[in-house]
Parts: C-alpha cells; structure tokens; sequence
C-alpha cells in the first residue's frame, strides 16, 4: 500500500480519520448489497436452469415429430402447409425491480388459440403434433428469454459492485490507514522534538541563573 501524499497536520489527521470512517461504512453497505445480488442471482440461475431443461426436452420432442414428419411429406410441403399464419401473439415487455436493477419481465399473450389451418388430409399427424407442441412451448421460451436477460443484468452489475467494493477494501482504505499511521508518527515526532526544544532551553536558563 501507499502513503498519500499529504501535509502531516492534525487537521489533516482529523479529515483523513473522518474519510476513513466514511470508506469503512461506504465498504459495509456495498458489501451487503453485492451479497443480497449474488443471492438474487442465484435465485434466477437456479430458475433459468429450470426452464431450460423443461425447454430443450420439449424442443427436443418437437424435433422428433419434425423429423418424422419430413420422412412422410417433403420439404415443399412442410413449407406449403405452414404458410397461412394460424394465430398471433403478443410479447408485453414489463420491468421488474430487483436491488434497484431495472431488469426486463417478458409476458406471452396468445390472442387466440391455435388453429391448424391446412389440411389434414395432406399433412401427417407428426408434423400436427410438432406445430401443437411448439406453440405451447412458446409462453416457457419467452419466459426463459427474459430470466436469462434478467440475470446477465444482474450478473454484469455484480461484477460492478464486486470491482468497487475490491477498489475500497484492499487499495482506499489500507492506503488511508497507511497514510494516518505515517501523519501520526510525523506528529509524534514534533512533540518530542518540541519536548527536547523545550528541556534543552530551560536547562540554558537555569545554567544562565547559575
């Protein structure tokens, strides 16, 4: 650590010490605000693991029935068949405030059910099924969308705090103790150099009165 380069004054002593105190309680409440994020975050990663396991099961049976439904119908028609647009939705983006982190909360709103609108003659019933799965899966993929945003932001804010509670705990403060422990021996110092000052020209004025 490193002196700063100060006048060793009781003034100064007196502001460093109060700077001091300010660091230390400064230190304290970052500190508990990175622990209660890293809480939260673990709250959302535990969540997105979750949801993402749920998920890649579901997409991995929705591919399943895609597959087989390739081997019955060609390309050309998978495309034909999924070209009119059976229903709409609607994401509504929301904030949500966690440790005063403005963080994005997607919501899925289906207007209205799903409707196969080809025909079902030409189709197979695997690709029914892929296109049925699929959109109940949608509401869970947005949902995972918004909690893995959630946590980056959090995450990224962390490593914030985590940096500045860093910078306070091993480089201000040391150097602010370091640098008070210097002005109070430059201090020290003084006064006995003032004591001996002060011996040494009363011992001349009584020698004068001898």
């Amino acid at each position: 650590m490193a002196v700063m380069n100060v006048n060793p004054t009781r003034m100064e002593l007196f502001r460093l010490k109060r700077q001091l105190d300010v660091a230390k309680r400064g230190h304290k409440l970052l500190k508990g605000k990175q622990d209660a994020m890293v809480k939260e975050f673990m709250v959302l990663v535990r969540n997105n693991y979750s949801l993402r396991k749920e998920v890649e099961t579901k997409l991995s049976e929705i591919t399943k029935y895609y597959d087989q439904a390739k081997i019955k119908i060609s390309k050309a028609g998978i495309l034909e068949a999924l070209m009119v647009p059976s229903n709409s939705i609607e994401i509504v983006t929301k904030t949500k405030d966690i440790m005063n982190i403005k963080t994005p909360s997607l919501e899925f709103e289906e207007q209205e059910k799903i409707d196969l609108t080809y025909g079902f003659a030409f189709t197979p019933s695997d690709l029914d099924k892929a296109i049925i799965e699929l959109a109940d899966l949608l509401p869970k993929l947005v949902e995972l969308a918004g909690v893995e945003k959630a946590a980056n932001m959090l995450a990224k804010e962390i490593e914030k705090t985590r940096r500045r509670v860093n910078a306070i705990e091993f480089f201000m403060i040391p150097d602010l103790e370091d640098t008070l422990h210097y002005i109070q021996m430059k201090l020290d110092d003084n006064e006995r150099s003032n004591i001996v000052r002060l011996m040494k020209s009363k011992e001349i004025i009584l020698n004068k009165g001898n």
